[in-house]
């Protein structure tokens, strides 16, 4: 089946919200790859997704705000925490266009845990922090658990003018309306929704990052094609569904 359009501002295709939270002051860095590097690290029932020919792998950087369950409040403290994840982007065999995590560093252990036991989920234990500076953000992240231990990322980026039309290339790389992962036997696709991304300009001024390598990944060579900053939206997740086997009947509803 071919995927599903790319859709920058997609009505919220599920009844109820599993999770909400809000993302705020992200940046995502894009090198291209080659489908055929990336396509034994997605789960069973995926491909890799891709623009002309190229696929690509991002490092986002952002503050995860309020996370918690359903109709309800944010998780006091442990809902509120850095975040620096290591994704590539998948589609399945019912045409969902999705990104599969290889790694998701935060910087509070107990949604570390029950990420990695709910939906098994990469998620790794790190001191983090993301520091202001007019219009500087700079991110850093050091990994404590499960490891390898002492992995770290620092980078520097300027933030600039709004994008009033982004490229084909930045919608796909940032309209990504749900997640691929494999759990208990099963690959699942988690939906999301959020309003439209707000996306300005960036600048890398300074990259020091060894989580794209210890996730599995060659190690960048040269500068990221793509540097996006937004100041956040926030966020819903709808139940996880079992991606479509190959030659299985209609697309489940999401």
């Amino acid at each position: 089946m071919h995927p599903e359009p790319v859709d920058h501002a997609p009505r919220q295709a599920f009844p109820w919200a599993l999770l909400r939270q809000r993302w705020e002051d992200l940046t995502f860095l894009h090198w291209a790859v080659a489908p055929e590097v990336v396509a034994p690290l997605l789960p069973a029932g995926t491909r890799p997704d891709t623009v002309q020919g190229v696929s690509y792998v991002g490092l986002i950087g952002f503050r995860m705000v309020g996370l918690g369950f359903g109709r309800g409040p944010g998780v006091p403290y442990f809902g509120t925490f850095w975040e620096t994840n290591v994704r590539l982007y998948s589609v399945d065999d019912a045409g969902r266009r999705a990104v599969v995590f290889r790694s998701l560093d935060a910087s509070r252990l107990l949604p570390v845990l029950v990420a990695r036991v709910t939906l098994r989920l990469p998620y790794l234990w790190s001191s983090m922090r993301m520091d202001r500076d007019g219009d500087r953000r700079t991110y850093r992240c050091r990994r404590r658990w499960p490891g390898p231990a002492g992995t770290t990322s620092r980078m520097v980026v300027r933030v600039g003018e709004r994008i009033a039309d982004p490229t084909p290339l930045e919608h796909f790389l940032t309209a990504r309306w749900g997640l691929h992962t494999r759990a208990y036997g099963r690959t699942l696709h988690l939906p999301n929704w959020h309003p439209s991304w707000p996306l300005h300009r960036a600048e890398v001024l300074h990259l020091d990052d060894e989580l794209v390598a210890a996730a599995g990944l060659p190690a960048p060579v040269g500068p990221p094609v793509s540097v996006l900053y937004s100041p956040g939206v926030g966020v819903r997740f709808g139940p996880p569904v079992a991606a479509r086997p190959r030659g299985a009947g209609p697309p489940e509803s999401q």
